[in-house]
């Protein structure tokens, strides 16, 4: 059994936060964990780490109340063992655009009667041998998956995507979902936020949970009133650019003087 139950939270509707490492680094990992986040998200689309700095990522979070999830390169059934055989609490699947992407990366989550995921005894999510048989049992229970709604095709299916049973959770990709729309990177327009309410309300409907990413942390409570319930703050990467551009401003004020 996962004592941090991230995908039963999500799923009665707790508002839980986390962000995004994209550096590859086991150090932010860890830090990350330390604070007491509920979840930290390994961007393996878009970050620079490769697989062997992931298992260190999710290795990091180990005995701290930070649920490791990570998100896929690509709908590839390869990619979803390999995570989930490090550790990973749930994966999230960018582009997600149709019912049967959906049921693919259902399917490729989850052992078999349930799905098609590989079975190994001598992984990290297995206890290296000793839990397999739970896991063969209880994996499909505990194992958070979240579609990404980031195109116009995906906005368009919405709705039959969130019916898809085993897709847990909707979350806008906002910077690709606003230049699908023609309104790049312009989350105030009207447009963009009601493709966002739309997502909201399908997910709602089905049962699901919704989630945001957002780069200023002020915007948390505005997400929260919009029905999301699952929202990152940002990523590593761009704390570390906002304290070292900080510093740079420190020196500028200093001159100023």
């Amino acid at each position: 059994m996962n004592e941090l139950a991230l995908r039963k939270r999500a799923l009665d509707g707790e508002q839980l936060v986390g962000t995004f490492v994209n550096t590859g680094s086991p150090m932010s990992a860890e830090i990350a964990g330390n604070t007491g986040l509920d979840w930290c998200l390994f961007d393996m689309e878009h970050g620079v780490g490769g697989w062997e700095s992931l298992s260190h990522q999710v290795g990091a979070l180990n005995g701290t109340r930070t649920a490791p999830l990570v998100r896929m390169p690509g709908l590839d059934s390869v990619y979803f063992k390999k995570a989930l055989d490090l550790g990973a609490h749930g994966v999230m699947i960018p582009s997600v655009n149709t019912v049967e992407e959906a049921q693919q990366a259902v399917s490729f989550s989850r052992y078999p009667p349930y799905g098609v995921r590989g079975v190994s005894g001598m992984t990290r999510c297995a206890g290296f041998g000793k839990k397999l048989d739970e896991r063969l049992q209880s994996a499909h229970e505990n194992t958070l998956l979240i579609a990404q709604i980031e195109t116009k095709p995906g906005l368009e299916n919405v709705e039959a995507i969130a019916a898809v049973d085993g897709i847990d959770m909707l979350f806008v990709g906002p910077m690709d979902l606003s230049v699908s729309l023609g309104i790049a990177r312009q989350l105030e327009h009207p447009d963009f936020r009601a493709a966002c309410a739309k997502v909201v309300e399908a997910a709602k409907r089905h049962g699901k949970a919704s989630g945001a990413l957002v780069i200023d942390g002020n915007k948390l409570g505005e997400c929260f009133d919009e029905g999301f319930t699952f929202v990152g703050i940002g990523s590593d990467g761009s704390m570390i650019a906002a304290g070292m551009n900080a510093v740079l401003q420190h020196k500028v004020n200093a001159r100023g003087q």
